[in-house]
């Protein structure tokens, strides 16, 4: 049986409250060391990410000493764009990672057909620390192989989940244990229920909310699921290649009931077509006096509304934001967007966690975390909607299975 990594989480959510870890780096170290970095990209197959190839440039501590694009024209932009030699860009990954050997790799295609061998490779060759893009590989064959080579080589990986960064979340945690929300009762999550709502959505941007919601509510347990391709359940018939190097893929409906070692119910939802550009792609924190909604990618990224959400009103309900200084008060920190989107502060904290041998606030084991309640979606569905413990026992991708 695969068991699930040890939570340092139990040891880490009191002090999180108190704000005594979980916050991100805002400057680097002030030693002299520049750290040297790898960039691999593909321009047919994701790119470089929402910019993990040009959060290095704005870092004092960091040079790109070489890039990696198999795409000539897309190469060349990429060496001019990052201000290299042209000999320091490659056609082959493993090539750059071998004439140059950077200390930090980012691995940037949105497609993660190539994640695990790319992350494999870097490993190989030295790397003490890589910043992935999200979602993080096809499933727990390959993501159980990366936790194995990472714990081996002792090489810290951290994913680009943003907002599991947000230094606002610490304050949400100490709100929560002082009652703001009162009894707390479940999380709502949707995701941006676009055209590529259901199983799409849940991989591509459901992996943010389903990381928030494990930061929350700790290891995921069980799960009930369905998954429905225009209002019926979906059958072998309706799986193909997903979109973005995913794999086996099917369902435009998805409707999840996570139960979690916090006793809080976290349930997703995602319907194509069913979103609209306002709202959506966040997760709700649900409590009989109170609501924190957070918004993956926004700023501010949580507001708070006080009150039942259950008891109707005459009075319209109020949001008021919540940021790293609290609820109502302004914006402590002045770059923040530069920050948490701009991956500056999950870059930093990545260096600080070599440097104090720990894992990122966003590490491998929390990738396979998320990897694993998506599959239980879908092994749910498989078993016809059956409540399905976690970790799961067969680590491949549970559509390749369906009848």
């Amino acid at each position: 049986m695969i068991t699930p990594p040890l939570s340092r989480r139990h040891v880490l959510r009191g002090a999180l409250a108190t704000g005594l870890v979980g916050s991100l780096p805002l400057t680097g170290r002030t030693d002299d060391h520049i750290w040297t970095v790898g960039v691999i990209g593909d321009t047919d197959r994701g790119g470089y990410g929402h910019g993990l190839d040009t959060v290095w440039l704005g870092l004092p501590e960091t040079r790109i000493v070489g890039v990696s694009d198999p795409v000539e024209a897309g190469r060349k932009k990429a060496g001019e764009k990052l201000k290299l030699a042209p000999e320091a860009a490659f056609a082959d990954y493993r090539e750059m990672l071998a004439t140059t050997k950077p200390e930090l790799v980012a691995i940037g295609p949105r497609h993660i057909d190539q994640h695990h061998d790319m992350i494999l490779a870097a490993i190989n060759a030295g790397a003490k620390g890589l910043y992935v893009e999200k979602p993080f590989c096809r499933d727990l064959v390959e993501a159980d192989a990366i936790v194995a080579a990472c714990a081996k080589s002792g090489t810290k990986l951290a994913l680009a989940h943003r907002n599991r960064y947000h230094p606002v979340l610490p304050v949400i945690v100490k709100m929560i244990e002082e009652g703001a929300i009162g009894r707390w009762l479940e999380i709502r999550a949707r995701g941006k229920e676009d055209a590529r709502g259901g199983s799409l959505d849940l991989w591509v941007l459901g992996s943010h909310l389903l990381n928030l919601c494990h930061y929350f509510t700790g290891e995921p347990r069980s799960v009930s699921a369905m998954v429905l391709q225009d209002g019926r359940a979906i059958t072998a018939a309706d799986v193909k290649d997903g979109a973005e190097g995913i794999g086996p893929l099917a369902g435009n409906e998805v409707h999840a009931r996570f139960e979690t070692e916090k006793g809080i119910p976290v349930f997703f939802d995602s319907v194509a077509g069913a979103g609209v550009k306002e709202t959506g792609f966040g997760i709700q924190l649900v409590g009989t006096e109170g609501i924190i909604d957070l918004r993956a990618d926004a700023e501010p990224n949580a507001h708070f509304s006080a009150g039942s959400p259950f008891r109707p009103s005459a009075e319209a309900r109020t949001w008021v934001p919540i940021t790293s200084g609290g609820v109502g008060k302004p914006e402590p920190i002045t770059d923040i967007r530069a920050l948490v989107g701009g991956h500056q502060g999950p870059v930093r904290d990545l260096i600080a966690a070599i440097q104090e041998n720990r894992e990122p606030l966003c590490s491998e084991l929390d990738g396979r975390v998320v990897l694993e309640m998506t599959m239980a979606i879908f092994e749910s569905h498989r078993r016809g909607g059956a409540v399905t413990t976690m970790p799961l026992e067969d680590r491949v991708n549970p559509l390749t299975k369906l009848k």
